[in-house]
């Protein structure tokens, strides 16, 4: 078993893939012709944002979307950084919302925590040293 990719179900797909690559700095790897499903370049696990209306589509219950959530959902991804403070910064000017400034954790690993505008929950953070 491999750990391929993660999917996030969001109402506009370019519109995440841009602001991914504003605030964080991934490129966009693939958006398909349709609008519906997209790719950015995020190393050797991909993250990947599929249309609200694809989640319909495969899921005949529904699903929650993370942007209609007045509270982040419960999961988070994670994004490792040498300089947390700087990339928190550069997530809040892109218009992310700031949920909780760099902090320094009892294990010694700075981590804060932002929300994007479609609502992905995202952990800025240091390497956990060994």
């Amino acid at each position: 078993m491999k750990f391929g990719y993660t999917i996030a179900y969001v109402p506009d797909v370019a519109a995440s893939l841009a602001f991914f690559t504003q605030a964080f700095g991934f490129p966009v790897r693939f958006l398909h012709e349709s609008g519906t499903y997209g790719e950015l370049e995020t190393g050797e696990t991909t993250l990947a944002f599929a249309a609200d209306e694809l989640a319909e589509s495969n899921f005949s219950t529904g699903h929650v979307s993370a942007h209609t959530s007045k509270a982040p959902l419960g999961m988070e991804v994670a994004f490792i950084t040498a300089d947390v403070s700087a990339a928190h910064l550069q997530a809040i000017t892109a218009g992310a919302e700031e949920l909780s400034l760099p902090t320094e954790k009892p294990w010694g690993q700075i981590v804060s925590y932002v929300r994007c505008p479609d609502g992905i929950l995202v952990e800025l953070c240091t390497a956990v040293s060994a």
